[in-house]
């Protein structure tokens, strides 16, 4: 049943974008200014982006991470994530007219995570849960319509696309109706800064993570999660079972130049 659903994310994936709610092709805009990488600020950063590459696109991702708890005690288990995705990349400072602070670009995750229904279908039932009050996503039809995400005073950030982990366990990314489509695989992990938003329930914020694109891939070879808000687990301390965490974080997607 979880492969046959997992399958279904993949196939809704691409049927389900809006022309209404697309963002302007990424071939069809000006040229991006040089934006910089964010940095943890601490002793472990991840690693630079390789000469030949260029930033293709940033995102705003906003979902669920998802866990799995053997038993009581034991250690959150990862077992994937679903998001939807916004296009963010004309708020970067210095982008145009309708661009964002440095500090009001790098809480954007914060902001939409704390101001902003997930925008996910959820199951109703509880059962085999480990926190009642966070239910998983349905396993047929987890994404909502595809729309614009209206942040009040940001603005209404375009759809982009979805996030999920494939039958294989590996996080794809499905954006502009599949110009991008992207395979990845972890490549760095560091801790986030300190200061970083633990999410509506304190439960901590995610790493920050670099992704190599599988060769298959489209429209990028390289993805950076930074700037993330919530998504760590609830723990196992209580209950056994499935466990979900709502978070977003910004998405630096690159390819060659």
């Amino acid at each position: 049943m979880l492969r046959q659903s997992l399958l279904a994310l993949a196939s809704a994936a691409l049927a389900l974008g809006s022309p209404v709610a697309r963002s302007e092709p990424i071939s069809c805009r000006a040229p991006m200014p040089d934006p910089t990488l964010p940095t943890t600020g601490g002793a472990a950063e991840l690693p630079p982006v390789p000469q030949g590459l260029e930033l293709k696109l940033i995102a705003l991702g906003l979902g669920i991470q998802n866990y799995t708890c053997a038993s009581v005690g034991a250690a959150a288990e990862s077992t994937g994530a679903l998001a939807m995705f916004y296009d963010i990349s004309l708020l970067y400072p210095g982008s145009g007219p309708g661009s964002l602070s440095a500090e009001k670009f790098s809480q954007l995750p914060a902001f939409a995570l704390n101001h902003h229904d997930v925008p996910l279908r959820f199951n109703d039932s509880a059962d085999g849960r480990v926190d009642a009050s966070s239910p998983g996503a349905s396993l047929k039809r987890p994404f909502t319509r595809a729309a614009p995400l209206d942040l009040g005073e940001y603005g209404a950030l375009p759809f982009l696309g979805h996030h999920f982990f494939n039958t294989d366990g590996a996080p794809t990314f499905i954006l502009q109706r599949g110009s991008f489509n992207i395979v990845a695989a972890k490549k760095a992990a560091v801790p986030p800064p300190g200061s970083s938003d633990p999410g509506p329930m304190g439960t901590g914020a995610v790493a920050w993570l670099a992704l190599d694109a599988t060769s298959n891939s489209r429209g990028a070879t390289l993805v950076y999660r930074v700037e993330t808000a919530g998504g760590n687990s609830h723990g196992c301390s209580r209950a056994a079972g499935q466990d979900s965490t709502s978070y977003a974080a910004q998405y630096w997607f690159y390819g060659p130049v």
